[in-house]
């Protein structure tokens, strides 16, 4: 069959098979089947596969995807006329290649060898005689200027050699690692022909301190998951008139061991979002169609943790004010937060909603093997129906769900460690979500301060950070608010704080970097449920009186935090016997008290803020981390 073309008004899309993991075949059935429409053929996979190119050209076009680009050719100019001589030799093995595969351009990257060409009118020669070649064989030339070229590394030194080149088969590849990494302006790109603009590849990237080829090779990331502003680049080269694909070329460790169909999903949810983005400023099309709506808040976080977390959440001064028509969940209430608990002694983890955690949703379903977990969330959203097309828009992975008769329909879908995520409309008992729950005979208890959910803490999968700050980001319109890393007790933790613009919604991701051989923490992969409060110190007296188990907290941090804060003494002996950690910056401060385990890795908190403060406690983590390790230790040699 003959590849299908894009929908009216979406781009093309494409990505290079080096973003992949796997064989040269893994890697076009992920491309296919997450949905691309072309690909790059990377010649290190050609080489390594048994298939010749015009059999692998012809599983290309069994899959539905055209060859866009066959690339690199390198090293091509040279000062040496018997080296390029011979380079043109190579060119006209790489067009027979070309040939077989029925792709139509090849990269050609800026030299970095010792004999490149320096003088400009001998570069755009050369070069024009390599374009000449190609024309023979009814191909072109996608010039390229790597970010470490000895002479040609700027976008616009390759596009003065390529306007100097004059030939119809020569012209631009444009690549935003190359043009962000180096600094340079990409506004300038909308005044380049559209005709000459050949080839656009796509990448982002965090800001690291190290060499330029380094950072090319194994920290590139999909659009979207770093700090390039990619949009502002894409839309001068939409704006010059370029009307190939929108395509991919990551190099990312990660990304080349990981499961390449999720990577590829990943990827294609990246090049949608920027679309979008891009779309937003005023350039190109929109594929989604519509943005995200607004959301209000975490109607309910659903949790498992055993028959403590609901002993628990009494003694916080949660009412039980429901219990599931259906299936083993409890709905508890203070303030305007809702907890619902999963009751079921075993299994699968399931939500109320009728869904399923699994690998096929995106992630693990819990890798402590306690059973504790965040299950779901649900999300208040001001067009439920809306955030689903959008979560589906964005590849996001439908959840399985059964409901009863008269229970709610609630959209679900997967996020990348797991969690299932329910958009819906909180409306009085007995309406919506909350009409799934008979009401119970118990009285109301009085309350002990709490609010609301201030914010959830997820720990990710190692490979499934990049991907769960793109996904949270685009398929409920998050922003990043805060980042870094910090040195915990077991290794180095990364760490991406999102919210949308009201503060409603705020996630707090975290991985563990680099965890290699047995030794380990005693709290795997912990997640946590943050409950705002108004009066931190009151609402901690009355959980302590009604026998929560919070979280001691050693003396050494509040003879330290006493002497960066100077807080009165008799503030800091509050602290002392509550187990409060208190993070100060310039917006405010952030007041926490933290349970112990529950259920083996989930916990709670609760949280104070004051000012502007936006910080999710993440300078008290290693504390918190430490403590914990050392409650279960003690828990575990007193059972």
């Amino acid at each position: 069959m003959s590849p299908e073309q894009p929908a009216p008004g979406r781009p093309r899309l494409s990505i290079a098979t080096v973003c992949l993991s796997g064989t040269l075949d893994d890697k076009l059935d992920a491309a296919a089947a997450a949905g691309f429409d072309g690909v790059e053929i990377f010649a290190p996979d050609l080489i390594a596969d048994p298939a010749p190119p015009a059999g692998i050209g012809a599983r290309c076009r069994d899959l539905g995807l055209t060859v866009d680009l066959y690339q690199p050719l390198r090293d091509i100019d040279s000062t040496d006329p018997d080296r390029f001589a011979a380079n043109l030799r190579r060119a006209e093995a790489t067009f027979d290649v070309m040939a077989g595969l029925g792709a139509g351009t090849v990269l050609v990257c800026s030299s970095v060898a010792p004999d490149a060409v320096a003088d400009p009118d001998r570069l755009a020669g050369q070069l024009h005689t390599l374009a000449g070649r190609a024309e023979d064989r009814g191909v072109r030339i996608a010039y390229e200027a790597l970010a470490w070229g000895r002479h040609v590394h700027t976008w616009d030194a390759s596009w003065r050699a390529v306007r100097a080149g004059d030939h119809p088969a020569l012209g631009l590849c444009l690549d935003s690692f190359h043009v962000l990494a180096r600094g340079s302006d990409p506004a300038p790109i909308a005044d380049v022909p559209g005709d000459k603009l050949f080839f656009l590849q796509l990448a982002d990237a965090r800001e690291v301190t190290m060499d330029v080829l380094s950072w090319s090779r194994h920290h590139r990331l999909f659009p979207g998951q770093g700090g390039f502003d990619l949009p502002a680049l894409l839309g001068p080269v939409l704006a010059a008139g370029y009307a190939g694909p929108l395509s991919l070329e990551v190099f990312n460790d990660v990304f080349r061991q990981a499961d390449p169909l999720r990577t590829a999903v990943d990827a294609r949810r990246s090049l949608l979002a920027l679309a979008e983005a891009t779309a937003d400023r005023g350039a190109g099309t929109d594929p989604v169609a519509a943005g995200p709506p607004a959301l209000g808040g975490i109607a309910f976080a659903e949790l498992r943790a055993g028959p403590e977390l609901g002993r628990v959440l009494r003694a916080l001064g949660f009412s039980r004010t429901g219990v599931h028509r259906t299936k083993p969940v409890e709905r508890y209430e203070q303030g305007g937060a809702r907890i619902l608990v999963d009751t079921a002694a075993g299994g699968a983890i399931g939500t109320a909603a009728g869904g399923s955690i699994s690998t096929a949703a995106g992630g693990p379903t819990d890798t402590a093997g306690s059973g504790s977990a965040v299950v779901a969330l649900g999300i208040e959203s001001a067009d439920p129906a809306a955030s689903a097309r959008r979560a589906g828009a964005l590849c996001a992975p439908r959840m399985p769900r059964s409901t009863g008769p008269g229970e709610a329909d609630l959209a679900e879908v997967g996020a990348p460690d797991g969690t299932s995520l329910l958009f819906c409309r909180t409306g009085p008992h007995g309406s919506g979500w909350s009409g799934d729950f008979v009401a119970t005979a118990e009285p109301r208890v009085p309350g002990t301060g709490i609010t609301g959910i201030d914010h959830v803490g997820l720990t990710q999968p190692y490979d499934a950070f990049d991907e769960a700050v793109l996904f949270h980001r685009t398929v409920l319109g998050l922003d990043p608010v805060a980042d870094g890393e910090f040195a915990a007790p077991f290794g180095l933790v990364r760490s991406r704080a999102l919210a949308d613009a009201g503060r409603t919604v705020r996630l707090a991701l975290t991985v563990s970097l680099l965890r290699r051989g047995e030794w380990g923490p005693g709290v795997a992969d912990p997640q946590y449920v943050a409950l705002g409060t108004d009066d931190l110190l009151a609402t901690a007296a009355a959980a302590r009186a009604a026998g929560v188990p919070l979280l001691p907290v050693p003396g050494n941090y509040h003879d330290d935090l006493a002497a960066r804060l100077d807080l009165p003494d008799e503030r800091i002996a509050v602290y002392r016997e509550l187990g409060v950690l208190h993070e100060r910056d310039a917006d405010g401060d952030l007041l926490q008290v933290c349970t112990e385990l529950l259920g083996g890795r989930l916990f709670l908190v609760l949280v104070q803020r004051t000012g502007r403060h936006d910080g999710h406690g993440w300078s008290d983590a290693p504390v918190r981390m430490a403590a914990h390790r050392r409650s279960r230790l003690t828990r575990a040699g007193a059972g």
